[in-house]
């Protein structure tokens, strides 16, 4: 009897679950935060957030993250802050490049930077590619301005993270798509970038790719 009532008792209502997670004012969340606010244990949160999915009520994006349906389509790039909780990330390389509307063509993956390994994770909402970048090049990116809270790197960064991959991976990402800069681009800033790049061949490759594209824009 006492094993029964317990079970009886960790078991959390559907709408209990809703409850909270309008709580957490925002359509995403993850399994930790739902067993944070909740209070019930890793197991039971899990079968419940199952149960909802399994009724169309959320829908599971990946491992321990989770969306609720809204009236807009879910943007892949909401959840980059829910998959990488604990590791500086920022939206860069293609991915960047077509947000910052240089790229006409759509990406079929979300290029990211980080210090950490290299990885790729497939999610219900989109593929995300993780490349790894040196701790002293990790920088030159800011928050989103449209919808969304990501971080994405500047135009210039964006453009310099790309190259930089290219001379690493030139099978890959040796061809770039057709690219159109703004007004408003700096091939100088761009520049100064590319000269923080310690390795002197990376260095030398990106520079001179570089002064190709500027040459091709005047």
């Amino acid at each position: 009897m006492g094993k029964n009532n317990s079970s009886m008792v960790s078991k959390i209502e559907p709408q209990n679950i809703m409850v909270f997670i309008k709580k957490l004012g925002r359509n995403i969340f993850t399994t930790h935060e739902m067993i944070a606010i909740s209070g019930k244990s890793a197991s039971t949160i899990v079968q419940s957030l199952n149960r909802l999915a399994n009724q169309g009520l959320i829908i599971k994006i990946y491992q321990g993250v989770w969306a609720e349906p809204g009236p807009r389509a879910l943007s892949p790039f909401e959840v980059i802050p829910h998959l990488f909780p604990r590791q500086r990330v920022y939206v860069s390389f293609i991915s960047a490049l077509h947000l910052h509307g240089i790229v006409e063509q759509i990406p079929q993956v979300i290029t990211l930077a980080s210090t950490s390994h290299s990885n790729t994770i497939r999610t219900n909402v989109g593929v995300f590619s993780i490349h790894q970048i040196a701790p002293s090049f990790f920088g030159g990116f800011d928050w989103y301005k449209g919808d969304g809270s990501f971080l994405i790197a500047e135009p210039e960064k964006a453009l310099i993270d790309s190259l930089y991959l290219s001379s690493r991976k030139k099978k890959q990402f040796g061809n770039f798509p057709e690219l159109h800069f703004p007004k408003e681009f700096s091939f100088r800033k761009a520049a100064k970038w590319a000269k923080q790049i310690a390795e002197k061949k990376i260095r030398q490759y990106v520079l001179k790719k570089l002064e190709t594209f500027s040459i091709r824009q005047n």
